[in-house]
């Protein structure tokens, strides 16, 4: 419950925000050990420094800060264009936002929030298929570029989509960190090249673009690979997300996924990998899918606030040893997270 309106004295505000006795006033500035910055006071704000009064904290609520991991499905390798092969362009990796470490956190008050996990964009032979957005609170990372159908540019998305193998004039990639928003979310897709071969360009990933196509040996095309994903040690140890979907080409010669789930273009064209944002791979014969998104939050201490996730396959657990001083919140599929 928030602090009081009226009658307020230095107990209510310690049943609110914590601490133990005696109490001083002094413990309570914003950004301290009990006070979040971005606090709700209707009567503050509460200062950081300087003079400080308990009337500032009139109706005042706690809040927890979260740092956050949000990785959006990943993109579909292009499909098929009309009656042409499907020479396509590898899917752009999901948008991949982060506050961890050392960015700004997000900050929320008590109560039940939806958790949004992107699905990868489909499998198609008719049309391109963008990721699905992940959401946290007011952070959202767009979804992946589907890669380009056979002679089409590549899509925009969080990471953008491979241009499609063509002969000239050659195909763009997509653009990434579509919509904008800073730090980038993502990178360009790779365009696809003028060798006549097919050689579509790789999808984008978190950590840099796609490559264009280019030739290959013995006079045939080489899909251009993916984009690398990003790391982050958010969960106290270091995992990779968001990796671009290999190009595929008129032969079997795709190029590799991006690693952090991008899926190989080519011949054995693959999906991009669950959980990951990985874009999925371009081929010859059709679209392959992206890769489903992932949102991990991170709150101080072993305990964490008093924090539960829904359903039950998404997960509370501590942060490993030798970190150890955090409660990590995974969801992999759409849930809800209380906060109390």
């Amino acid at each position: 419950m928030p602090v009081p309106s009226t009658n307020v004295g230095l107990s209510n505000i310690q049943t609110e925000f914590g601490g133990s006795n005696p109490i001083e006033i002094s413990e309570y500035y914003s950004g301290g050990s009990f006070v979040a910055p971005g606090t709700s006071a209707p009567f503050g704000p509460i200062p950081s420094s300087g003079q400080i009064s308990i009337g500032q904290f009139r109706s005042a609520a706690k809040v927890t800060s979260f740092d956050y991991l949000v990785v959006a499905g990943g993109g579909a390798g292009g499909g098929q264009n009309g009656g042409n092969p499907a020479y396509s362009g590898g899917g752009g990796g999901g948008g991949f936002r982060t506050s961890f470490p050392g960015g700004t956190k997000e900050s929320i008050s008590p109560g039940t929030y939806p958790i949004t996990v992107g699905a990868g964009g489909p499998a198609s032979n008719t049309a391109n298929q963008k990721g699905q957005d992940s959401i946290f609170s007011t952070i959202t990372s767009t979804g992946g570029g589907g890669g380009g159908r056979n002679e089409e540019a590549g899509n925009p998305g969080g990471s953008g989509g491979g241009g499609g193998g063509s002969n000239p004039p050659g195909f763009a990639g997509g653009s990434g960190n579509t919509p904008p928003v800073s730090p980038p979310q993502g990178n360009d897709g790779g365009a696809s090249t003028l060798d006549g071969q097919g050689s579509s360009g790789g999808g984008g990933g978190a950590g840099s673009a796609g490559t264009i196509g280019g030739p290959g040996g013995a006079g045939e095309g080489q899909g251009g690979p993916g984009g690398n994903g990003s790391a982050n040690s958010i969960t106290g140890s270091s995992v990779t997300k968001a990796g671009g979907g290999g190009g595929g080409t008129f032969n079997a010669n795709g190029g590799n996924g991006g690693p952090g789930g991008g899926g190989n273009g080519g011949g054995g064209a693959q999906n991009g990998d669950t959980n990951t944002g990985g874009g999925g791979g371009g081929g010859p014969g059709g679209s392959r899918a992206g890769g489903s998104g992932m949102v991990i939050l991170r709150v101080p201490g072993p305990a964490g606030p008093t924090v539960s996730v829904s359903p039950g396959t998404n997960t509370k657990t501590t942060s490993p040893a030798p970190d150890g001083s955090a409660t990590i919140l995974t969801f992999t599929v759409s849930g809800q997270l209380t906060l109390s």
